[in-house]
């Protein structure tokens, strides 16, 4: 499963910014040992359901830490015997599309 995930807590700086907040989140996903990536909007793990869930929970709990809220969009491509290897994949079959 590729689950794509951002999470944003309440804003805990002066100026607003969640990105200290949103570093712990990626940090947990990147010492989960789990392929993984991140860009601008999102952060996408791949694992079994257990494991990404784990991570996500994870995430959530260290990006909340200190804050009064935390806001969490997922979306997730379960897709049963594939719990490795499409984050890549799936790219690579959409480029070869594209020529």
């Amino acid at each position: 499963m590729i689950v794509a995930f951002s999470v944003s807590p309440s804003a805990t700086s002066a100026d607003g910014g969640v990105s200290e907040a949103v570093a712990r989140a990626v940090k947990v996903v990147r010492e989960s040992g789990l392929p993984n990536s991140t860009n601008a909007m999102f952060t996408n793990v791949e694992g079994s359901w257990d494991e990404v869930m784990d991570v996500v929970r994870r995430a959530v709990e260290a990006a909340g830490d200190g804050a009064a809220r935390v806001s969490l969009v997922l979306k997730a491509d379960i897709r049963p015997g594939y719990d490795t290897g499409q984050l890549d994949a799936k790219v690579e079959r959409l480029e070869r599309h594209l020529g």
